[in-house]
């Protein structure tokens, strides 16, 4: 028994050698098949061989897993017949317990590309097909070694899903590893990553920030009326996002009150802040909700593309996430806060009885959450150069969906801003990838949606869920 078992290991090889060369034929076939593809596009041979050297690697692993745990089995079961012992094989419902999210996942997956495919005619080539494929392929390795994870599940399978949404684009839409397309998709993971600091820290608590868009929208055009009013620009950043903490203090002390209801109170926040910025902003003024006036430069250079950071062609707006991702990160892990947020988050009665503080902790997180919103809103107003009460609106969605793809729980103690970061990136390269081959905005929340869905039944079956549900 021991033997089988053993092979199991991190780069299984089949004992049959008939398996092992039936494996690295099929995986041949694909390379070459990806090979005529990428040099029938005319992408550059150092991209084509690249990739295919990818693929064929995960899916030889693929396949020598699959054949060794069938030669396992068998091993097992042989075993048991020559000790006198009837093997038991499990029944058909527990095996569809086991791999029941699995399956959904790949036929939702099999169902949105044959609708998109039914819909979109630039979507019917051959380069697709095998990308969809290849997807599939990444997801059933993503499921099959996750389960090998203890935590983390969520966030391991968005890492692979990550990498997969990259290779596939690459092989599919001319450009998408250019520098520009990076630096823009790296942009704007890092205004919805800055957005997604506060949803996490409030999601590790057990709660929701559902403000965060207004709250953007209305830092966006409230930064710039007062700039136009003759407020010297870093005044008025600075008093914005005291504002923006202002209301995380109300929306934490509103929802710490009323338990149960931070949903409901902090759309209701955000829909009060939104509804009184744009009526003291438009006093005097025929345009409700856009405010017009010249944005300063340091701020334009901060999130444009054209934005320079130490004389180096990438916005600065990067860079400053990368610093806040580390910090948050670090912070959740290895400072009293971030041990108390996990605490308060994991068991609340169990926290107050070994002397945290429920109100200071919870309401302290909400006013990140309002600060780096604002935050958010203001460097949108850099790269736009107008403001606008609505830029905030996608952030309602995709700030939820960032923490769910990540893999940190929305009842709270499970999870952390790393995972986040994933979530953040995965949605990007998306939403990339959905642009490049031609869908609109509303394909992309669809596909979103379906997106989440695994995601969610993945962190659902976590233990520590099942233990708080």
């Amino acid at each position: 028994m021991s033997q089988p078992e053993s092979r199991m290991q991190l780069f299984p090889i089949p004992r049959s050698v008939a398996l092992i060369w039936v494996n690295i034929a099929l995986s041949l076939i694909v390379a070459a098949i990806g090979l005529g593809v990428g040099f029938g596009q005319g992408m550059p041979a150092q991209q084509v061989i690249l990739f295919t050297v990818i693929t064929t690697a995960v899916l030889l692993w693929l396949l020598n897993y699959v054949a060794v745990s069938f030669e396992t089995r068998a091993a097992e079961r042989a075993a048991m017949l020559a000790a006198g012992q009837e093997p038991q094989g499990r029944p058909a419902r527990q095996v569809w317990r086991e791999n029941r999210v699995m399956v959904i996942a790949m036929l939702a997956l099999l169902a949105l590309y044959l609708l998109v495919t039914a819909t979109v005619p630039e979507f019917r080539s051959i380069t697709n097909l095998i990308a969809f494929l290849v997807l599939e392929l990444i997801l059933l390795f993503a499921f099959k070694v996750s389960g090998k994870f203890a935590s983390g599940r969520s966030a391991f399978v968005g890492l692979i899903v990550l990498l997969a949404l990259i290779i596939i684009s690459s092989f599919t839409i001319d450009g998408f590893l250019s520098g520009n397309n990076v630096k823009a998709i790296l942009l704007f993971a890092s205004f919805l990553g800055i957005a997604c600091i506060g949803q996490t820290m409030v999601a590790l608590m057990g709660g929701l920030d559902l403000s965060i868009p207004f709250v953007i929208g209305s830092a966006n055009i409230g930064l710039l009326f007062l700039t136009t009013l003759g407020v010297p620009s870093f005044v008025a950043f600075g008093f914005i996002l005291i504002l923006g903490g202002l209301i995380g203090l109300v929306n934490g002390l509103l929802s710490y009150k009323l338990q149960g209801q931070a949903l409901i109170l902090t759309l209701g926040t955000g829909f009060a802040v939104a509804g009184l910025t744009q009526i003291l902003t438009s006093i005097g003024s025929a345009y409700g909700g856009n405010v017009f006036g010249t944005v300063p430069g340091w701020l334009s250079n901060l999130a444009a593309m054209n934005g320079k950071t130490f004389g180096l062609s990438f916005p600065p707006t990067i860079l400053i996430w990368i610093v806040l991702a580390i910090i948050v990160i670090v912070g959740l892990r290895k400072t009293a806060y971030g041990r108390y947020i996990y605490a308060l988050g994991g068991n609340r009665r169990s926290a107050r009885l070994i002397g945290v503080s429920e109100l200071r902790w919870w309401v302290l997180a909400y006013v990140i959450s309002g600060v780096f919103a604002a935050l958010t809103g203001a460097l949108l107003l850099g790269w736009s150069g107008g403001g606008f009460i609505g830029v905030g609106d996608p952030y309602l969605f995709t700030t939820l969906a960032a923490v769910v793809i990540g893999g940190t729980s929305l009842l709270g103690g499970n999870g952390g801003y790393g995972a986040t970061v994933i979530g953040v990136l995965v949605l990007q390269v998306l939403t990339s990838f959905l642009l490049g081959i031609g869908l609109s905005y509303e394909w992309q929340q669809f596909i979103f949606g379906l997106l989440i869905l695994p995601m969610v039944a993945l962190y659902g079956r976590s233990p520590h869920i099942r233990a708080t549900v």
